[in-house]
């Protein structure tokens, strides 16, 4: 680069009259730091975020739903088979859903009864951390536990706290649909015991969400031999779509494939625009503070103005005045950008530590368990992610000293110093 990297430095030092260009030079770096940094951290625990919500969904839930368009599927031992030969496909699990009403005492809900047969289900689906009981009692082999004959069924922990009801209770479960009898339709009632108690982190689930076993669900649904689809893991979540397409070029119409991004699109559409709109607001940091570049190299232009004029008599070329002015602002941009990179990514992989801390502090609550249900403040470094806001950066500080370093190159020696 020659001397041009050497003035460049020289010329963000403060000299007498100067101080002000080493403030504003400050204010700069300053400026692209917090912005850097801020991008990083944010960023980073809304990636942790989405992961949490990503990973809790798909534990409840499978990675591939697969239905008929007309209706209960009877011959889903057969469709299992023809599945499990496919591709990444490596476990699937029938499973019956229906709605109904639940009932203790005097207190009644709605829940979604999800019949399951946990020999297979369990290798597809995991339904977060069991408070009591175990899935294994659903299995049609299972003891009965202490307190009577009653089939079994696992409940969520709020539905446990809105009914009131503990490990080996008993509920009853109302169908609304009923049977038809001589006096008309009346509901369908049968008792059952609470065998489990499971905590998915999602109060929609644990507030509705009823498992019973696949034997039990047909009985009580009425469902015969049919169940109402077949749930399907594979080795890489983002390939379901792929899966789902030779899923259904296989087995052929009236069967419907349905990926567990189409289930959830709603809500991870709203988090990726949460995300670009966060990036695009905290990207104004750096903007302010490339702006700040600008008034900094203008004001030194203006000060060093007999210095470029004497570098031009001496035979500096335009290009190698652009040049200094340029490496300046790189510089002032690359100290920001490395700080705010380091800072940022430190505090991104320790958020726990820092969120304990701000608690300690001012005496507040981060993350209030009862609203998020996370047990930490999620954080996930995304490497490409802070590549592009060094990218980004560095372009903005580079595009910020464009307009001064112009302007000292055109600079003419003779008027420069006649006043000097």
């Amino acid at each position: 680069m020659g001397y041009e990297l050497f003035v460049s430095i020289r010329y963000l030092r403060a000299k007498r009259k100067q101080t002000i260009i080493s403030v504003n030079t400050l204010i700069s770096t300053l400026g692209i730091f917090l912005g850097v940094a801020a991008l990083i951290i944010v960023l980073s625990v809304m990636s942790g975020f989405e992961t949490e919500l990503r990973n809790k969904i798909l534990g409840i839930n499978s990675h591939i739903l697969l239905m008929r368009l007309d209706g209960s599927m009877e011959e889903y031992r057969q469709v299992m088979d023809e599945v499990k030969h496919l591709d990444r496909v490596v476990a699937s699990t029938p499973f019956v859903y229906g709605q109904a009403m639940v009932k203790k005492g005097n207190r009644v809900t709605g829940t979604v009864l999800r019949g399951i047969a946990p020999e297979s289900a369990l290798s597809v689906i995991t339904v977060g951390s069991m408070t009591a009981g175990d899935m294994s009692a659903l299995a049609d082999d299972a003891t009965a536990i202490e307190g009577g004959d009653l089939p079994p069924v696992v409940i969520g922990r709020e539905l446990a706290g809105i009914l009131g009801a503990r490990y080996g209770d008993e509920v009853e479960v109302l169908l609304p649909m009923g049977i038809p009898t001589p006096m008309g339709t009346m509901p369908r009632i049968q008792k059952f015991t609470v065998a489990g108690i499971f905590e998915s982190g999602f109060y929609e689930y644990d507030s509705t969400l009823t498992f019973l076993s696949l034997s039990d669900s047909k009985r009580f649904l009425n469902t015969g031999d049919a169940v109402t689809g077949v749930e399907i893991k594979i080795d890489s979540i983002y390939r379901a779509g792929e899966v789902a397409g030779k899923i259904e070029e296989r087995l052929g119409y009236p069967y419907r494939a349905r990926t567990w991004m189409e289930m959830n699109r709603n809500l991870f559409s709203a988090l990726k625009l949460e995300r670009t709109v966060m990036f695009i607001i905290l990207s104004l940091i750096v903007l302010v503070a490339a702006f700040n570049i600008i008034i900094t190299l203008i004001m030194s232009v203006m000060e060093k103005t007999g210095d470029i004029a004497i570098l031009k008599s001496m035979g500096a070329t335009r290009g190698s005045i652009m040049k200094i002015f340029m490496i300046q602002g790189l510089i002032i941009g690359s100290v920001g950008t490395f700080l705010g990179c380091v800072a940022g990514v430190l505090i991104a992989r320790n958020i726990e530590s820092v969120a304990a801390f701000v608690e300690r502090v001012f005496g507040i609550t981060v993350l209030p368990k009862d609203v998020y249900y996370f047990p930490t403040l999620p954080s996930q470094v995304n490497y490409p992610d802070v590549a592009l806001i060094v990218l980004i950066t560095l372009v903005l500080c580079f595009a910020a000293s464009l307009y001064p370093a112009w302007t000292a190159s055109r600079l003419d020696p003779a008027e420069a110093l006649r006043y000097e």
